[in-house]
C-alpha cells in the first residue's frame, strides 16, 4: 500500500498539519510541508476529520436489492464522509441469525469501502414474540453488539427487559425504536394543529416519549445499556436528560432531517417528507438541537432509508416512509451548528464518529488523527457552498428531501484504512 501524505489540513479546524500515514496508520503528525508520502491529498484550506460512523443506516441487502444494495450504501456512505456503518436489521430474511449477519458482514468486506457493522434483530422476524439468537449474532464472525428491531418498537416490556438482561453477557446494547404501536395506528404525520387542517391522522408525540420513559426504567432495573433510534420530541429530549442525570445507562441519536426540517414541509403533501417518526415542531427542532449542543442527545445517526421510486412517487397516504441521508448528513451538521457556531469541529467529530464509535464497541473507528490511529478520516471543504442534487446521488434510489439544497462545503477526500475511497475529482 502506498504511503499517503494529507498536506496542510486543519485538523478539528484547529491546527494546521501534515499527516503522514503508512500502511493503514497514521505515522507522523508534523508541520505543514513538512510531511511525505507516495501519494499527496492537498488539504489547505480544508479541515481534517476522523472518518464518520453512523450507527443506523439501512442498507435494504438482502432481499430489497432494487433499493439499495451494500455496495451503493456503503459508496453512497463513504461520499458523505463515513468509513464505518452499521446495518439495521429489518432486511428480508431479517437479520435475527448468525448466518444472516455474517452474509452482510462479508459483503460489507468484499465492497471495501466502509466497515459494515450488522446491527442484529432483537427479536425473531421482527415480530416482537420471541428473542432473537443473540448471543450466536454476538459470538458470529460479524461480532454483533448493537441490537435493534428498528422500524418496529419492540412494545412488549417483557421482552424489553429480557433482551437488555441478555445483552449484558457480552456488553451489547438495545436500540429501541421508540413507538407506541398503539397510539400511532394509521398516523400520518406529527399530531397538532396542523394535521387536523391537513386531515392526516396524527402522530402524537407522546407515543414516542411514552416507550422512552418505560424503557430508561427498564434499564436502570436491570442495570444494562440502551440506545433511543431517531429521538424527534422536545419530551423526549427531557426524559433523557432526566434519565441521565439519574445514572441510568443510556445514549440517543438525532437524525439530520429531524434537526433541520419542520413538519410545515408536509403541507405541500409531497411524500420526500414523509419518515418516520414524522417530522415535528420548530420547538422540536430546537430542543434537539441543544441536546445534540450540550451532549444530552449523544450522536448523529443518518437513518438513511432508501426507497425505490414507486414507493415515494404516489400518493402520501400510500407512500413509503424514509428518507436518504448519508450523502448529505456532515452537510446539514455543518449548516445547522457549525454556520451558526452551536458546535465546533471537535464537538461534530465527537456527536459523528467518536460517541457512535464508542456505543458500537468498534474499537479502531472514530480513534483521534495522532501517531498510531487507524487512518480513518475525512477532508472537508468549508470554502466553497455546494449544491446537492440528483447527479450527486450514488445510492441507488433518490429519495432525498435535499435536492437542491447548498450546504457550506463538501467532502473532498476519504481514506478508509488508509486507502483512498474517495477523491476530489469524484466529487465534482
Amino acid at each position: 500500500m502506498a504511503s499517503v501524505v494529507v498536506r496542510s489540513g486543519r485538523l478539528y479546524g484547529d491546527d494546521v498539519r501534515d499527516l503522514v500515514i503508512d500502511g493503514d496508520r497514521i505515522v507522523d503528525v508534523c508541520k505543514p510541508g513538512t510531511g511525505a508520502g507516495d501519494v499527496v491529498v492537498e488539504a489547505d484550506g480544508c479541515i481534517v476529520l476522523p472518518g464518520l460512523v453512523d450507527l443506523h443506516t439501512h442498507l435494504r441487502e438482502p432481499g430489497r436489492e432494487h433499493a439499495e444494495t451494500i455496495e451503493s450504501g456503503s459508496r453512497a456512505a463513504a461520499k458523505g464522509g463515513y468509513t464505518c456503518v452499521h446495518a439495521m436489521a429489518n432486511t428480508s430474511p431479517v437479520a435475527d441469525t448468525a448466518g444472516v449477519v455474517e452474509q452482510v458482514w462479508r459483503r460489507g468486506v468484499e465492497a471495501g469501502l466502509v466497515d459494515v457493522r450488522p446491527v442484529g434483530a432483537v427479536t425473531t422476524g421482527l415480530r416482537g414474540e420471541q428473542l432473537a439468537e443473540l448471543g450466536a449474532m454476538a459470538h458470529s464472525a460479524a461480532h454483533v453488539r448493537v441490537f435493534s428491531d428498528d422500524g418496529l418498537c419492540v412494545h412488549d416490556p417483557l421482552m424489553m427487559r429480557r433482551a437488555l438482561e441478555y445483552v449484558k453477557a457480552f456488553d451489547g446494547v438495545i436500540a429501541q425504536h421508540a413507538q407506541d404501536p398503539r397510539l400511532t395506528e394509521g398516523a400520518q404525520m406529527n399530531e397538532g394543529e396542523l394535521s387536523g387542517r391537513l386531515g392526516l391522522a396524527g402522530w402524537p408525540a407522546v407515543a414516542e416519549e411514552s416507550i422512552i420513559a418505560r424503557d430508561v426504567l427498564l434499564t436502570e432495573h436491570v442495570k444494562s445499556r440502551l440506545h433511543v433510534c431517531h429521538v424527534s420530541t422536545a419530551g423526549s429530549v427531557d426524559v433523557i436528560r432526566w434519565a441521565k442525570g439519574r445514572g441510568i445507562n443510556v445514549t440517543a441519536e438525532a437524525t439530520p432531517h429531524h434537526l433541520l426540517l419542520t413538519e410545515e414541509l408536509v403541507e405541500t403533501f409531497d411524500p420526500l417528507y414523509k419518515v418516520n417518526p414524522p417530522l415535528r415542531r420548530s420547538e422540536d427542532v430546537l430542543a434537539l438541537r441543544a441536546a445534540v449542543a450540550d451532549g444530552t442527545i449523544d450522536i448523529i445517526a443518518t437513518d438513511h432509508a432508501p426507497h425505490p421510486r414507486e414507493d415515494k412517487d404516489c400518493e402520501w397516504a400510500a407512500a413509503a416512509m424514509g428518507m436518504l441521508g448519508l450523502e448529505t448528513a456532515l452537510g446539514v451538521i455543518a449548516e445547522v451548528f457549525v454556520k451558526t457556531e452551536l458546535m465546533d469541529w471537535y464537538q461534530v467529530a465527537d456527536r459523528m464518529s467518536v460517541a457512535p464509535a464508542r456505543i458500537g464497541a468498534v474499537a479502531d473507528q472514530g480513534q483521534p488523527l495522532a501517531v498510531g490511529s487507524v487512518a480513518n478520516l475525512l477532508v472537508w471543504d468549508p470554502r466553497t457552498p455546494t449544491e446537492f442534487n440528483a447527479g450527486s446521488l450514488s445510492s441507488r434510489s433518490s429519495n432525498s428531501p435535499y435536492l437542491g439544497m447548498r450546504f457550506p462545503g463538501s467532502v473532498r477526500h476519504v481514506l478508509f484504512r488508509g486507502r483512498l475511497t474517495v477523491r476530489e475529482a469524484q466529487m465534482a
